[in-house]
């Protein structure tokens, strides 16, 4: 049976006695609304360590005020059923009150990966997400954290994060969960109607296509100017960026290095994003 905590005092309690036993400890921070996505993510935690926590807080300092704040599905009592039935020890729950208390003034600027890309768009969105999982990371005090290769940008970010501040969490990435047609799980899926869903399913397609071009020596300008024009012709309605990168450093790509084509893409009322590996040639 998960338990379940909503404060930071319990959670440091919970992590000192797994400690004082000698165990290893797992974090997969989430915001909630659990898909097969966050299951992988919890699996793949319970491989490498001996208690698993799983933390679900919607945090409103990576939403700008235009965005979906107040719609973000919220399913607390399905994502207790879901970790439980994943063997999770332990849900960190917390409110907004108690990770910014009143008076609360600091922020988390991380640069490097952070540069372009979702910060074009979102200009605040990494501070807060630096912001929280630097928080989190100091109140839990993990041995390692895992995140989903989905967002591959925020990713980056985290390991950046831990390596300037010398923070001791081993940050692991696991593979994006898609479905049977190639769409990456994600929260906000739900929000997409059965007509757009079916659009949807190309973004993957088009990344593919564009990754294998790349690889085969085809020009990257012209390449990401198609896969635009693609993603346009499946029904999206605008798309924010799709940009070949360098694997671990998010600089501009170049062929003898790995990298990843990365897309942002909004369909309706709905912002998707995706991304797939390209090989050094």
């Amino acid at each position: 049976m998960t338990s379940v905590v909503e404060t930071i005092a319990a959670l440091r309690a919970q992590v000192q006695a797994w400690r004082a036993e000698g165990l290893k400890v797992a974090l997969v921070p989430t915001m909630g609304a659990l898909h097969d996505g966050h299951v992988s993510l919890m699996r793949a935690a319970l491989e490498r360590a001996d208690r698993c926590i799983v933390s679900i807080f919607v945090n409103p300092r990576q939403f700008a005020p235009t965005e979906d704040l107040d719609k973000y599905p919220r399913q607390l009592a399905l994502d207790l059923e879901k970790l439980d039935h994943a063997g999770v020890h332990l849900a960190f729950t917390p409110g907004v009150d108690e990770v910014y208390p009143q008076g609360f003034a600091t922020a988390i600027s991380v640069g490097g990966p952070s540069a372009g890309l979702e910060t074009d768009f979102r200009p605040a969105f990494f501070d807060g997400v630096a912001t929280v999982v630097g928080k989190l990371f100091i109140q839990a005090a993990p041995d390692l954290a895992v995140f989903g290769e989905k967002d591959y940008q925020q990713l980056c970010v985290v390991k950046k994060l831990c390596r300037d501040l010398d923070l001791p969490v081993e940050v692991l990435g696991s593979p994006t969960i898609r479905d049977a047609e190639g769409l990456a799980m994600s929260s906000r899926n739900a929000y997409l109607s059965a007509a757009e869903l079916d659009m949807a399913r190309q973004l993957n397609k088009v990344l593919r296509k564009a990754a294998t071009a790349l690889e085969d020596g085809a020009d990257e300008a012209s390449t990401m100017a198609s896969a635009r024009q693609a993603i346009l012709a499946a029904g999206f309605d605008v798309v924010d960026y799709v940009e070949a990168r360098e694997s671990v450093t998010l600089a501009p790509w170049r062929k003898d290095r790995d990298g990843r084509v990365l897309i942002a893409a909004r369909l309706g009322k709905t912002r998707l994003i995706d991304n797939v590996e390209v090989a050094a040639r």
